[in-house]
């Protein structure tokens, strides 16, 4: 049996847990899949800090090159994040013939189409599984279970920390500060948690998604984001009130001559599939022409089930060593100047809530700015007021044009009737 040498550079959380993996599993592996996998050399720049896993200190470098420059070493492990170094750390790994492992979504969205037509050249292999979802299996199922499907949607909750958030916000009515500080001393956001709530984690993972599933190449600086900062406790309960959950959604759709791709926080019927995943797990939907609406489910972050997401891509990768055979195309990437919709071209439903001065005639003066503007309403509830004279007046619209709905918000927002910015939400059903 033909052993493979696995090469991890970066010895965080993560690296620890793959090395803790590979090692405790490497006669489980041998078995299972025919392949004797061996940690052969790790780099850091702190190789003294404890680690969870014991290794031998001869496996342990400073120096970059004892991993890229090794010609022992088959598989090349990158779980340093970021995009610099990880970038050139992936590339010359490639150049020196060496296969590929990363968890980096932002290094993928970025520069993925570069990437992996690289590794195509060349006839080597880029495992990425861990990069979108942490261990649900969505990048495998869209390589090569979906192979013969033209996807038309995927929606995905794949930000852990804001999805938590918002179930606290849903199921104990807490605003979002007090849900944000609970989630932090969980562990589950970091002291900066802007990524995170403000949607860009998700819009880096929506991008690789967009590439696998539809075949774009799109960079994350194109794809509107919006993130969760904005919702108050009100919202959820009303959105409930109307048989509604929120969930801020990464969307991909296909559409005329391109995609749709958009990160925002979005109402969906309460009896979807999506409406039923709470705390920090991920899931995502995907529905394809031929294999209809399936749901991928799971721990989308951790040390664990990244570290089963990364062993999976290893033990692909291995097999394929001791093969001794040269990769095929991984998949189709398309064109790289794919067309994206632009924003304002969206057309979807629309819950609205508007903070208004308690008088006759202000339903009227709003819902005549609406009309003016192409937005048709379907339904209409006016709240008890919430504080000295301001009343929460709740719409959902038919389906409209983005570019028309904020025309209307902006002309509704600036009457001497309205005492608060109108809060939008988009609907998918």
């Amino acid at each position: 049996m033909k052993k493979i040498n696995v090469g991890i550079v970066g010895f965080g959380t993560i690296g620890a847990g793959v090395v803790q993996a590979l090692k405790s599993r490497r006669a489980l592996l041998k078995e299972k899949c025919g392949v004797d996998i061996a940690v052969s050399m790790i780099c850091d720049k702190d190789i003294k800090a404890k680690r969870p896993v014991r290794v031998s200190k001869n496996t342990l470098t400073r120096s970059i090159g004892k991993v890229l420059y090794d010609p022992s070493i088959d598989i090349v492990v990158e779980l340093v994040g970021g995009i610099h170094p990880a970038k050139d750390i992936v590339i010359e790994a490639l150049r020196s013939g060496k296969h590929v492992v990363t968890a980096n979504k932002a290094l993928l969205s970025e520069y993925g189409y570069d990437i992996f037509s690289l590794a195509g050249e060349l006839g080597l292999g880029v495992g990425f599984e861990a990069s979108v979802g942490g261990g649900v299996p969505i990048i495998r199922a869209l390589k090569e279970g979906f192979v013969a499907d033209k996807i038309e949607v995927i929606y995905g909750i794949i930000n852990g920390t804001s999805n938590f958030i918002l179930s606290k916000m849903a199921e104990e009515g807490m605003g979002f500060d007090e849900a944000l500080k609970i989630a932090q001393s969980k562990g589950y956001a970091e002291r900066d948690p802007k990524l995170d709530v403000g949607g860009g984690d998700s819009c880096h993972k929506l991008a690789i998604l967009a590439l696998l599933g539809f075949g774009a190449a799109i960079k994350p600086s194109e794809i509107y984001t919006e993130g969760i900062t904005g919702i108050e406790a009100c919202d959820v309960t009303y959105a409930r009130e109307l048989g509604y959950s929120i969930k801020l959604l990464a969307i991909a759709k296909r559409a005329d001559k391109g995609v749709e791709l958009r990160v925002h926080p979005t109402l969906i019927p309460e009896a979807h599939l999506l409406s039923s995943v709470k705390g920090v797990y991920n899931a995502i939907f995907v529905d394809g022409d031929l294999v209809g609406p399936n749901l991928f489910y799971g721990q989308g972050a951790g040390a664990k089930p990244t570290s089963s997401a990364v062993v999976s891509d290893i033990v692909t990768l291995a097999k394929h060593v001791a093969s001794e055979g040269k990769l095929p195309k991984d998949f189709p990437l398309g064109a790289k100047d794919a067309r994206i919709k632009k924003m304002d071209d969206i057309m979807t439903r629309y819950y609205v809530r508007f903070s208004t001065i308690d008088k006759p005639g202000v339903l009227a003066r709003i819902s005549g700015i609406l009309g003016k503007n192409n937005i048709s309403i379907s339904s209409v509830t006016q709240k008890a007021s919430r504080a000295a004279s301001a009343v929460p007046i709740i719409m959902m619209t038919h389906e409209a044009r983005e570019r028309d709905m904020a025309k209307a918000l902006k002309e509704i927002g600036k009457l001497s009737i309205t005492k608060k910015k109108p809060v939008r939400i988009r609907v998918e059903s």
